[in-house]
């Protein structure tokens, strides 16, 4: 079976009248929709990524430019239409990352006295490495009143509980959690937003949308192919972050294990799903001399370098001293979620930026997405946020508006659907 998230494949999205293909290389796309790839262009065909696989394809994978993520509420009681909900979904999912309409019959080739069973604002798009990631939430296993709504209850994981707030939140019930979330990343931001509009197409009458984010920019770097990119704060932001190259740091901190809850045998393979909207203070923060940022960051803003010298990927030397004390502050980003202060834990981000407009005060509503992948809540997010909203020079400039917490099963074998091992 091959592990979604891997090498990626070569496939087209088929035009109007016919098989020709879209034109241009891999990142030559229309003026001012895509920006180009971080490894090298190849002529022909946009790369796509498999939907079925070992792992689900959204985690791993190269992290894509572009982000749409929505969280569902279930509204049906009925367990067999929820099952066959996910059935559908994992079907048009599995078309619309091979660059295919979201439906069989497409958004122009049906009966014309009935509504296509595809949009269509990607018919002419080419796949943009397109993958699709699919989450659990706690309200899919029981109600507010503890209710067994789908005769899962039982198999609900532990860790699998709704997040503690934290220093600097003002959580916005509207942003906060969700029963089942869809994760749409992509290289074009209509390839992403029109994989997510067809599902929550699909799920008219059966879920309901609690709330999305549109996301630009990544602020992680999930494979040692890419370079690290930046935030807006404008500094680098990922550099420690867990590569997919690291076989052994994924199996330790973001692969939940067969033997970690049994009575959650089925998301053995999985992980956990972490989501913060972050606003940024963004005028605040702009005011700033580049001195204090730095001394905030903990690294150089150009370079990405630690304070205490070398290069971007040079380890920090918290012990070296300077003039005032340690040349990276005590209270400094970098120091305070090392995995050296935080008993060796790791996490795997893959985050995006945001702009939403301005606020009610004349701000930009903008900030960090963050998602991060982690093989339990309990050991690998909370007891990290807590430090850092203890002690993290940052958090003057953050707040918290929404917050999820999601269990990600594994992937989907040719022939089966999304999350069948927790229905079976």
């Amino acid at each position: 079976m091959t592990a979604a998230g891997g090498p990626a494949r070569l496939s087209r999205r088929g035009l109007l009248g016919g098989g020709a293909a879209a034109a241009g290389v891999a990142g030559a796309f229309a003026a001012g929709r895509l920006t180009a790839p971080e490894t090298t262009p190849v002529a022909g065909p946009v790369a796509s990524y498999p939907f079925h696989g070992e792992r689900q394809a959204g985690i791993v994978t190269p992290a894509q430019d572009r982000l749409h993520f929505v969280a569902l509420d279930v509204t049906t009681d009925d367990r067999d239409e929820l099952v066959a909900l996910l059935k559908a979904w994992t079907e048009a999912a599995a078309r619309m990352t091979n660059g295919e309409s979201a439906g069989p019959v497409g958004a122009v080739d049906g009966p014309g006295n009935v509504p296509p069973d595809d949009t269509g604002e990607a018919l002419d798009l080419p796949p943009s490495g397109l993958t699709i990631t699919f989450g659990f939430g706690q309200g899919l296993f029981v109600d507010a009143d503890g209710k067994d709504r789908f005769g899962i209850a039982d198999r609900r994981p532990e860790a699998l509980e709704q997040l503690p707030r934290f220093s600097a939140d003002v959580l916005d019930p509207a942003r906060s959690d969700g029963d089942i979330c869809i994760q749409a990343c992509a290289d074009d931001p209509q390839v992403a937003v029109h994989a997510i509009r067809n599902l929550v197409r699909i799920g008219f009458g059966t879920t309901a949308v609690r709330w999305s984010q549109l996301g630009f920019g990544r602020t992680s770097t999930t494979s040692t192919s890419q370079s690290t990119p930046r935030n807006l704060f404008g500094f680098k932001d990922g550099t420690a972050n867990i590569k997919a190259e690291e076989t052994a740091a994924l199996d330790e901190h973001v692969w939940v294990g067969a033997e970690d809850d049994p009575r959650a045998g089925w998301l053995a393979g999985g992980s956990y799903l972490v989501t913060r909207r972050i606003n940024m203070t963004i005028e605040v923060w702009d005011r700033q001399p580049l001195e204090s940022q730095e001394q905030f960051v903990g690294r150089t803003k150009g370079s990405g370098a630690p304070l205490s010298g070398g290069e971007e990927f040079t380890e920090p030397d918290f012990a070296m001293s300077g003039s005032n004390g340690p040349i990276i502050p005590t209270d400094a980003h970098v120091r305070v979620v090392h995995p050296d202060a935080n008993d060796g834990v790791r996490i795997l981000r893959r985050g995006y930026n945001f702009v939403d407009g301005s606020n009610d005060v004349g701000g930009l509503d903008a900030g960090l997405f963050f998602i991060a992948y982690l093989r339990d809540p309990r050991t690998h997010f909370i007891p990290l946020q807590r430090a850092m909203s203890r002690n993290d020079a940052l958090m003057e400039y953050l707040r918290f508006t929404g917050q999820a917490l999601f269990a990600v099963p594994p992937g989907v074998a040719e022939g089966e659907y999304v999350g069948q091992a927790l229905f079976a």
